[in-house]
Parts: C-alpha cells; sequence; structure tokens
C-alpha cells in the first residue's frame, strides 16, 4: 500500500473522530448546563415557598417544593432538608433552625456549583419572611429575619 493513502487515511479517520469527540463534549456539557439550569430553577421555587406566609395554601406550596427535591437534590441538600423539617416539628430555638436553614441554603450552592461559596463553617443565610399583606409601613415593621 502507498504510505501517502495510509498517511490519508489515518489522517481523515483522526479528523473524522476529533470531530465526533467535540460534538459529543459539547452535546454532553449543554445537557449539564440545561440540568444545572432546571435544578436552579427548582431550587429557587423552594426557597421561596420556605420563605412564604405561614397559610395553608403557602404550605401546600412548600410541601410540593420538598417532594420536588427529593427528586433532583444531591445527598447533602436532602440530608439537610430532613435535619431541618425534624427540627420544624421539634421545638427548637431559632438560631438551630437558622443554623439548618444556613446548611440547607449552603448545600443548595454547592449542588448548583455556584462560584464564590465559601465553605459551610463560614456561610451564614438568613431568610426574610413576610407576616401578611399589610400597608408599606406595616409591612416595613412586620418583616422579620427567620
Amino acid at each position: 500500500m502507498n504510505t501517502s493513502v495510509v498517511v490519508e487515511t489515518i489522517a481523515g479517520a483522526a479528523a473524522l473522530i476529533v470531530a465526533a469527540l467535540s460534538y459529543l463534549f459539547t452535546k454532553m456539557k449543554e445537557r449539564e448546563a440545561d440540568w444545572r439550569k432546571w435544578k436552579y430553577e427548582q431550587y429557587k421555587e423552594f426557597v421561596a415557598a420556605l420563605s412564604g406566609n405561614a397559610g395553608p395554601e403557602s404550605q401546600q406550596v412548600f410541601f410540593k417544593a420538598c417532594n420536588s427535591l427529593n427528586l433532583i437534590g444531591s445527598r447533602g441538600v436532602l440530608a439537610s432538608l430532613q435535619s431541618l423539617i425534624a427540627s420544624f416539628n421539634a421545638d427548637n430555638p431559632r438560631e438551630e433552625n437558622n443554623a439548618r436553614i444556613s446548611k440547607l441554603i449552603w448545600e443548595i450552592r454547592k449542588d448548583l456549583r455556584i462560584p464564590g461559596t465559601p465553605g459551610a463553617e463560614e456561610f451564614s443565610a438568613r431568610l426574610l419572611v413576610s407576616l401578611g399583606k399589610r400597608t408599606e409601613r406595616q409591612w416595613e415593621q412586620s418583616c422579620k429575619l427567620v
């Protein structure tokens, strides 16, 4: 066989393999980006439900958001979620609940790979919760940190 034919065949096959691998890796990154975007939306709905009013409709939204996390949450997110739910059923001091909320938010940030997320021991999150529909002045007075 002629040497130039062999070289051209190998070069053509290598170019084809490189193009196929490039396409494959690009698609994998696109799917990962889509998955992370979808997870972000689910987590965003959960945090919104967590900071909602304490009425029965808000509870249903919260329960639905918690159940959705069971589908997408990492092991750390699910463990923190279960710890937080258990603390709601116990009579724990606010500081303990705040620590559990911070841990859960940190786990969510870790799962989403948000750049600049500090270590768990350095991270602290507080949720702002509205206590219902009020005038602007009442709203300013009724909002509290959880």
